[in-house]
């Protein structure tokens, strides 16, 4: 049993090592576009119905954080404002399949096919989520659940920042630094949960042995039966998983690893929007009706997009014929390009990570470092408290002991009033 434990854990750790480069640099561009890039007009042109306000959503998921609690809340706000139910729903498939660090990631761990794969399933998914969204959910339905989610409890979203300087004054300027910095400290507050357990579980996964994978992903099958089961099972494993965002590609490399089919792997990733904790939120947000209805809508879309990503790779021999080995997934430290790559990544981390110290305050309300010059805040007593977010700031005025008394700001993270 602890050979076992070690063996999970020192897997689980040399996985982390193969793709710490790729998070880093993929949360980096990220945060960058996220910072950067304007989106006010954008916001505007996804309310309303058609194709014009879907295709905006998509660019602008693209454009966001691959956290899939970051996409559902964002996308709630996009629909509170106008947005269509297929434009809200095109942002959350585009913001968790077609980002950079998730390519990047699935690059380094399978291969560029899959990362083709993934951006190609991800676009088919968002044109059949708008071609049967009316199967599923009634004008009238769309309309309550637009109602529900005005009246329901705002999480926290990212800050998406106005666009005052030109491309030169913000390579210079720290303030401009500072929103990409605190964006890429965001991301990392929200994900890294998700990251570490999907590490541990693939370490942890890969020890239980061909034998079990055999069984489980009908490996003596005839292919077409693989293929099909595949694309069913996949989301049902990544269900069950928990894990979702960048957390859940470790875990399909082992998959993959493990005799899953392509298609198995595709829809595995592809459910990170279906996991227990998210469709849970989806319930609040949109009432129970409507959650149900969108929840299997994605789950169909996820299953087609699968199989016809699946289908067009093998037509045109891109699926790949050989799989890796458990010690290919999980590589090993050496002196390398990769060990180069880490320690820039380990630089990259620390710059922001100190930049976000050295202006930031944290949240009271949801532990969120925001710049100490462009946070929304508030006076009680004697003290200035700072907030990511005007909702922060209203839950800390309704109730100012429950985060005064749960755990008193430092001087750091607050500014005394005079």
């Amino acid at each position: 049993m602890l050979d076992v434990i070690a063996n999970g854990l020192k897997d689980a750790a040399l996985m982390a090592w193969e793709v710490w480069w790729a998070l880093v640099f993929g949360f980096f561009i990220s945060a960058v576009v996220q910072a950067w890039v304007p989106r006010e007009r954008i916001e505007g042109a996804m309310s309303g119905n058609g194709a014009r306000p879907i295709a905006w959503a998509t660019g602008l998921g693209a454009a966001s954080s691959s956290c899939s609690y970051a996409a559902i809340a964002i996308a709630k706000s996009l629909f509170q404002k106008g947005a269509s139910a297929a434009s809200a729903l095109a942002f959350q498939f585009a913001s968790t399949n077609l980002v950079w660090e998730l390519g990047l990631v699935l690059w380094v761990l399978l291969g560029w096919q899959f990362t083709l794969a993934e951006y190609v399933g991800g676009l088919v998914m968002i044109v059949l989520m708008a071609a049967m969204l009316r199967l599923f959910v009634s004008p009238r339905l769309e309309e309550q659940a637009r109602a529900h989610a005005r009246e329901a409890d705002t999480g926290h979203q990212h800050h998406m920042a106005g666009e005052t300087l030109s491309w030169r004054e913000r390579l210079t300027s720290v303030s401009a630094w500072s929103d990409v910095a605190h964006n890429f400290r965001g991301d990392w507050q929200m994900l890294y949960k998700e990251i570490g357990l999907g590490f541990v579980l693939a370490g942890f996964v890969a020890q239980l042995g061909d034998n079990a994978f055999n069984s489980l992903f009908l490996t003596s099958s005839p292919p077409l039966v693989q293929t099909l089961w595949g694309a069913l099972i996949g989301p049902v494993i990544a269900v069950l998983s928990f894990v979702c965002s960048v957390g859940n590609i470790p875990l399909a490399a082992v998959l993959w690893s493990g005799g899953i089919s392509f298609s198995g792997v595709m829809a595995f990733i592809f459910a990170d929007l279906i996991v227990l904790p998210i469709i849970l939120i989806y319930r609040k947000y949109y009432g129970r009706a409507f959650a149900w209805r969108i929840v299997a809508l994605m789950f169909v879309t996820m299953v087609l997009a699968a199989l016809a990503v699946d289908g067009v790779f093998s037509a045109l021999g891109l699926v790949p014929s050989t799989r890796p080995s458990t010690a290919d997934v999980f590589g090993s430290v050496a002196l390398d390009y990769k060990f180069v790559l880490n320690v820039l990544g380990i630089v990259v981390f620390a710059a922001l990570f100190g930049l976000t110290a050295r202006r930031g305050a944290t949240d009271p309300v949801c532990g969120m470092t925001v710049d100490r010059d462009k946070a929304v805040r508030t006076v009680h007593g004697a003290t200035t408290y700072l907030f990511c977010s005007e909702h922060c700031r209203h839950r800390f005025e309704a109730d100012p002991q429950r985060y005064i008394g749960a755990a008193a700001p430092p001087p750091a993270e607050h500014e005394h009033a005079h």
